[in-house]
């Protein structure tokens, strides 16, 4: 594994993370970060910038394999670990590094390059319709997906269910971070595959889901590839 030392840029987060006008797709940005990381802060507090924004879906995901240096991630998870290493076989890559940020499950941009990250933000925005339309609803104890894809694709999409935590605070005893209060924005506690939809036919699903708790819906090509459609319930 290679680490980035990057320095900090913090001047430059309300220009270049400034809302933009609410797009009927949002960009799913997510971000591979570590409480263990000393390079990670300053990409974690333009990340809450980012998240404010209604045309961007922000997630977190923390990674464990940092907690060796004198700090556990309380968020970390292997899980997290292995979609970060999908990813990067996906592009061809060899090494992970935090933070990272991936745009759309495409484009891997270095989280504190703040600049880089907008721009391809911007991208995504202006790319065309794909087709795909995705409704999500509460009713109660349950969920409700509806989606449709004109044309069908030639592969699946994999339906993906994530949990988190709007904000969390931890203060962090040990490692490199030791003595620092970091605020952390949605906070994936939870990332599961529920369904593959052949998008042959209309998508339709019912799933247990509490009342008060946020949602997020990936419909994204097997094996970390593209994002292709997302919903969200806050």
């Amino acid at each position: 594994m290679k680490r980035h030392l990057l320095c900090s840029l913090a001047a430059g987060w309300a220009m270049l993370a400034a809302p933009a006008p609410a797009a009927d797709r949002p960009v799913v940005v997510e971000l591979f970060t570590s409480q263990g990381c000393s390079s990670c802060p300053p990409a974690d507090g333009f990340f809450e910038q980012l998240a404010a924004r209604d045309d961007v879906l922000a997630l977190s995901l923390h990674v464990d394999y940092w907690d060796y240096i004198g700090w556990k991630d309380t968020f970390g998870s292997p899980a997290h670990t292995a979609r970060q290493r999908g990813y990067a076989a996906a592009a061809g890559q060899k090494m992970v590094y935090t933070p990272q940020m991936v745009v759309n499950g495409e484009d891997h941009v270095v989280g504190s390059r703040y600049r880089d990250v907008t721009d391809v933000i911007d991208k995504h925005l202006h790319a065309r319709d794909n087709g795909i339309d995705v409704t999500l609803r509460r009713e109660g104890g349950q969920v409700h997906l509806e989606a449709r894809s004109d044309p069908p694709r030639d592969m699946p999409l994999v339906v993906q269910f994530a949990r988190y935590m709007p904000r969390a605070t931890v203060q962090i005893g040990r490692g490199e971070n030791a003595g620092r209060t970091i605020t952390y924005t949605n906070v994936v506690t939870e990332l599961a595959k529920v369904a593959e939809w052949d998008t042959q036919a209309p998508l339709v699903l019912e799933e247990d889901w509490p009342e008060s708790a946020p949602l997020v819906v990936l419909l994204q090509y097997p094996d970390q590839g593209t994002i292709e459609a997302v919903a969200r319930l806050r």
